[in-house]
């Protein structure tokens, strides 16, 4: 049985596509036909057809940055739960971080999770570890990764502090064409922290996180490739990419605008958590442990910088880094609260609240930094909306309003702050691997 969408705006920024039209999708999965206008596609008995006026049809909205705590913590989420809730979302695919327990530092960690999520319903790409147990003392099996058709590495949760070994790490990586994602953290200034160093964590008596420690490790390692780009590779081997997660404060920004300015590979992401809260959040909740973060929140100013880098493109995508946790790891004094919060279910209602409402960019924009250029940077394929390639699709009703309720999760934890919040825009559902899912 085919499927016929009607009447969706089409929106592809990949193919600068932005219009009213419909689409016909085999029982394949393989798309069959695309038109604009008023233009119709020919249906016959058994079609499955779907009116979509008034709803976007978008690439399959990709998350790079997610954790799914399998294996080793599947008391707060399982790769199952972890893709209910990706499809809660409207994501089709996911990039998972190895700080699993074990930590995914082998090629043995990446057939596990390739053997376990088979069958769910989302593309599933893992990230492999850029140090053995995400120590920074000896490097994982970079070779070994791209044999099995890894495509980026990651110590997150932490970074390697010797500059000795991030230098190899870059080298290594650059011989396999392996994008590094870096959790930039100065561990040294860092060490004990619980949010946002200032004059809020000084009121709250709860020890500071500074924010420098995030560029001054950014810097490090753009100097190191900058001289590497100069001195070292020589057209050798391909340039080192390099990607910052989570990015927290203006002045990394600003440092990455001026790599990129540079020529260097360069990328970065923002959560939707860091565009839409800042430390006052934390310090006016009442209960603390769903905004105690790392980076922690930001300060007001730092939070403008991000929405600013958003806005003139030096912020390539969104991630959520969604981060389950357990009631208790939660609901507990903040210097005893677990860092992170899930994201994947909110991640689309916060950015067309914040940001397309709010007139800072188009959906268009949204679609871009959601799908388009995640894929891109982790080097996944392009989705076209043309016949004969495979259907990877969201469906969004950019209009919906809705409020966030544990009903909306598909998570197995619930540590959001976000709940009770009144949102626009919302994912209707997926088409994927040749299946139709509504939520």
């Amino acid at each position: 049985m085919s499927t016929l969408f009607l009447n969706a705006r089409l929106l592809n920024p990949a193919e600068n596509l932005d219009t009213v039209g419909s689409m016909k999708i085999g029982d394949d999965g393989f798309i069959e036909a695309v038109t604009t206008g008023g233009e119709p596609i020919p249906s016959i008995d058994g079609d499955n057809v779907i009116d979509l006026a008034g709803k976007v049809l978008a690439p399959g909205l990709f998350d790079m940055h997610c954790h799914f705590r399998e294996p080793g913590q599947e008391y707060k989420e399982t790769l199952e739960t972890g893709s209910a809730a990706a499809l809660a979302g409207g994501f089709t695919g996911v990039a998972l971080m190895p700080n699993t327990k074990p930590v995914i530092d082998s090629p043995l960690g990446v057939a596990y999770i390739r053997h376990h999520s088979a069958g769910l319903p989302i593309q599933i790409e893992v990230i492999g570890a850029m140090s053995v147990e995400s120590r920074g003392e000896a490097l994982a099996p970079y070779g070994k990764y791209a044999s099995y058709g890894v495509k980026a590495i990651s110590d997150d949760g932490t970074a390697i502090q010797n500059t000795k070994i991030m230098r190899l790490a870059i080298e290594y990586a650059a011989n396999f064409d392996l994008l590094l994602i870096q959790h930039a953290e100065d561990k040294h200034l860092t060490s004990g922290g619980i949010m946002n160093g200032g004059a809020a964590s000084a009121m709250l008596g709860l020890k500071g996180i500074p924010e420098v420690a995030e560029p001054i490790m950014i810097a490090r390692d753009l100097q190191l490739i900058a001289w590497l780009k100069k001195h070292k590779l020589n057209g050798a081997i391909p340039e080192p990419r390099y990607h910052v997660a989570h990015i927290s404060t203006g002045a990394s920004i600003e440092l990455v605008r001026k790599a990129k300015a540079a020529g260097l590979k360069v990328t970065c992401e923002v959560t939707p958590h860091h565009f839409t809260l800042t430390e006052n959040d934390l310090v006016a909740a009442s209960e603390k442990g769903n905004y105690i973060m790392k980076p922690p929140l930001p300060s007001t100013e730092n939070r403008d910088a991000l929405i600013e880098g958003l806005r003139d493109g030096a912020i390539d995508a969104i991630a959520t880094d969604h981060a389950p946790h357990a009631r208790h790891e939660k609901e507990c004094p903040p210097d005893q609260a677990a860092f992170g919060i899930i994201g994947l279910e909110t991640s689309l209602g916060l950015t067309i609240t914040e940001l397309v409402e709010k007139g800072v960019i188009t959906l268009s924009r949204v679609i871009e930094l959601l799908s388009t250029n995640p894929r891109r940077i982790m080097g996944l394929e392009t989705i076209l909306f043309e016949p004969g390639k495979k259907a990877n699709l969201t469906i969004i009703d950019p209009a919906r309003e809705w409020t966030v309720s544990e009903a909306d999760f598909g998570s197995k934890s619930r540590n959001t702050p976000f709940m009770g919040r009144t949102l626009r825009g919302k994912a209707l559902g997926i088409y994927h691997n040749g299946k139709l899912i509504i939520n």
